[in-house]
């Protein structure tokens, strides 16, 4: 299969499902996003203070989608259907057969829920089933153990760390976990995904 740049779309899931990012989102995401500051700390982004202040992040989101560099999903749980984090495509290389999961962040209520274990599987399972990408992988903040955890559970490799890799928003020394999965390991994690051993 070729490889395809993702699209901005639609992707169903059990649990939730991914949308493209929108203004009308930022109400509900303003509400999904203030409840925790210490988890803005693992995104590269000043945590948003009211809603003029998300709607500023969401422009900037988009900004970057629509210059090339970025696929942006905001993520809604079925249970809700309101807008509670989001997740996007970054590091997108077709000639690699690359793509890279990030900027992702989930109401802290969510977490480690399917909802958040659902996020990044639907993302791998466009990636390499609709999108024919060879590898995707995770680049992840070492204190960020919720996200670390969702993708070790949905079968991600860990592959090493690059210490003191960037600074976070704060100031502080960040170091940087690697995950991946690659083609020949997708089937398996698919089937078992399938079978509902991951959510076990």
């Amino acid at each position: 299969m070729a490889v395809r740049f993702p699209a901005s779309v639609t992707i169903d899931g059990r649990y939730a499902r991914l949308v493209p990012l929108s203004p009308l989102h930022v109400p509900a995401l303003y509400a999904a996003g203030r409840a925790d500051e210490a988890m803005w700390r693992w995104l590269s982004t000043t945590p948003p203070g009211s809603p003029t202040e998300m709607a500023a992040l969401v422009d900037q989101r988009l900004a970057q989608a629509a210059a090339g560099e970025s696929v942006v999903f905001a993520v809604v749980p079925h249970t809700t259907e309101r807008p509670s984090g989001w997740a996007a495509y970054v590091d997108i290389s077709v000639a690699d057969e690359r793509v890279d999961i990030g900027w992702s962040w989930l109401d802290p209520a969510l977490w480690g829920s399917p909802v958040h274990l659902e996020t990044h599987f639907m993302l791998v399972y466009y990636a390499f089933e609709d999108l024919g990408f060879g590898r995707v992988q995770w680049r992840l903040d070492d204190l960020d153990l919720p996200t670390q955890d969702a993708v070790s559970r949905i079968g991600g490799i860990r592959e090493g760390v690059l210490r003191r890799h960037c600074r976070r928003v704060d100031g502080s020394w960040r170091d940087t976990v690697y995950y991946s999965l690659v083609a020949p390991e997708w089937s398996a994690v698919r089937e078992r995904w399938m079978s509902g051993w991951i959510l076990e």
